[in-house]
């Protein structure tokens, strides 16, 4: 099986159509005019979450904002084509859509420092320059940043479900690192989008284990992390060759800790994917994990 190139691996059709039409569903319960664009979709799960608190919280003038805002009121949180969020971490929300913190862009919400937004435009530039811009334009259009850290500590990223289009992460001042977290995130957020657009479920009973858990997982589970670490990994294989200082080191170790994982995961990876009955997603993910697994992406 050939190799696909980072654009192809994540050109899909039925997906921009999928969220075009959950965006227009959104724009006829708000009652506002949402446009089209992948920032349209994202933002406009934020206005229906807001719309819904506020709702709930008998607050007329925020209902008001989040049923009349549209992208083009957000142009001073941009940083194109993304909108970045940089919010203190006592302004992350915690509710039942979410196990995890979260945060909802509104009337308050500053745009993120001039510092935040260089190290995302170098990020974005990165992983552009390596396949990967598309992936990050169409699924991360929306990018919160969390906790500035040092390359020795912890990094936590995630991405929700019922905010489709955003990416939530800790970062570094290395761009290469944020672009390796974004696309990691990004790519949950395309096998939703995919999943969602064609239709397909999977079986909730049938486990395989993960070696990124440590334990048994769903099959929706594993392949997402089968899909959404092999691509960060075909980009760090790239990337690690320009980065420069220590970054280098950090970059070889994610390699080669992550080839492990992947040779443990690929044994029973044909049997997971026989549940995902759209051969064209099926197909995305065997070949990238296959790239990984044949080459090792190790270090050079």
């Amino acid at each position: 099986m050939s190799a696909l190139s980072p654009e192809a691996l994540v050109a899909l059709g039925g997906i921009a159509d999928h969220q075009h039409l959950r965006t227009s569903r959104i724009a006829s319960v708000l009652g506002n005019r949402l446009g089209s664009s992948a920032l349209d979709y994202a933002v406009a799960h934020h206005l229906l979450e807001g719309a819904e608190h506020a709702a709930r919280a008998r607050d007329a003038d925020r209902l008001a904002w989040y049923r009349n805002t549209t992208v083009r009121d957000l142009t001073h949180l941009s940083v194109d084509p993304h909108i970045v969020l940089s919010p203190p971490p006592a302004d992350l929300l915690r509710s039942e859509i979410s196990e995890t913190a979260y945060y909802l862009v509104g009337t308050d919400t500053a745009p993120a420092t001039p510092e935040a937004q260089a190290i995302v435009r170098a990020a974005l530039a990165s992983a552009t320059e390596h396949g990967f811009g598309t992936l990050l334009t169409q699924h991360a259009p929306v990018i919160c940043l969390l906790n500035r850290r040092q390359l020795d500590e912890t990094l936590h990223s995630w991405a929700l479900t019922r905010l489709p289009g955003t990416v939530f992460t800790d970062y570094t001042v290395h761009p290469e690192v944020l672009a390796r977290d974004l696309i990691h995130e990004a790519a949950h957020n395309w096998l939703n989008d995919a999943l969602a657009a064609h239709n397909v479920r999977l079986p909730a009973d049938v486990t395989f284990f993960s070696p990124w858990r440590g334990t048994p997982r769903p099959v929706y589970g594993f392949l997402h992390a089968c899909w959404a670490f092999s691509l960060p990994m075909l980009y760090v294989r790239e990337a690690r060759r320009s980065a420069p200082g220590a970054v280098v080191p950090f970059l070889d170790a994610h390699l080669r800790q992550q080839a492990v994982q992947f040779a443990a995961a690929a044994e029973c990876l044909d049997q997971a994917l026989s549940y995902v009955p759209a051969n064209e997603i099926r197909d995305r993910i065997g070949r990238a994990v296959g790239e990984i697994v044949a080459s090792k992406c190790s270090a050079d």
